[in-house]
């Protein structure tokens, strides 16, 4: 039986492939205020710019492309069974070929109801436009995990991360919760690699550390998970 390898990935995972962070120096921070684009208050006070925040992002998507640490992590389903845990809301480890990947902040090629957050619906083209309504009447917003509200993903997270024989961690700076909390709920003993050019603070231990970036990171990762198989 294949081992369970769990990736927590961010957005370091999707920057090589010319996706904007918002930390970075030049980031999407230095460009927006993310109490104006990010917020459930934001969407209530400018609707228009957070729709046109997103819609930029969304045509910016479909212009990126998989990059070798996406196509690295696809080729490790051969010797492990592998469950993904991304904080990015892109698709680019679905586009690279990862068979199974929890989006725990949303997904920015779909839309929801700004009613019944159940209602959830892939959009057509990069842009989502005001008049586009649910079943229910309402105008369709980001299906997007703004800061302040609640993570249900996490729900199915913890568990993966629970039952994982191997954890590995690329691209996060371990600063957003709940999200950067989910290394705790490791067993104890279990091995957790970190792929990121710094050192992000690790609460846990049995860490080793790969600081370079995903695509690099993930050759060196993948010699050393060859004595796991």
């Amino acid at each position: 039986m294949k081992k369970k390898l769990v990736i927590l990935s961010g957005a370091g995972m999707s920057q090589e492939s010319g996706i904007r962070t918002f930390r970075d120096m030049g980031g999407l921070w230095e460009e927006y205020d993310i109490s104006e684009v990010a917020t459930p208050e934001a969407w209530a006070r400018n609707p228009e710019l957070v729709m046109r925040f997103y819609n930029d992002r969304r045509k910016q998507l479909y212009e990126c492309q998989p990059n070798a640490g996406h196509l690295g992590l696809v080729e490790l389903e051969k010797d492990f069974d592998v469950q993904i845990v991304t904080q990015n809301v892109d698709d680019l480890h679905e586009r690279a070929g990862s068979l199974n990947v929890l989006h725990l902040h949303g997904e920015l090629k779909k839309a929801r109801s700004s009613v019944d957050e159940s209602l959830i619906y892939e959009i057509d083209g990069w842009e989502l436009k005001f008049g586009q309504k649910c079943a229910k009447g309402s105008q369709l917003r980001p299906h997007i995990v703004w800061f302040g509200e609640a993570v249900p993903a996490m729900d199915d997270a913890i568990p993966l991360v629970e039952s994982a024989d191997i954890l590995v961690v690329i691209g996060t700076s371990l600063n957003v919760y709940p999200a950067a909390g989910l290394v705790n709920y490791t067993k104890k003993g279990t091995p957790i690699f970190v792929v990121d050019p710094e050192r992000p603070p690790m609460s846990v231990r049995n860490v080793i550390y790969i600081q370079e970036k995903a695509g690099k990171g993930l050759e060196i990762l993948k010699e050393k998970l060859k004595s796991f198989v």
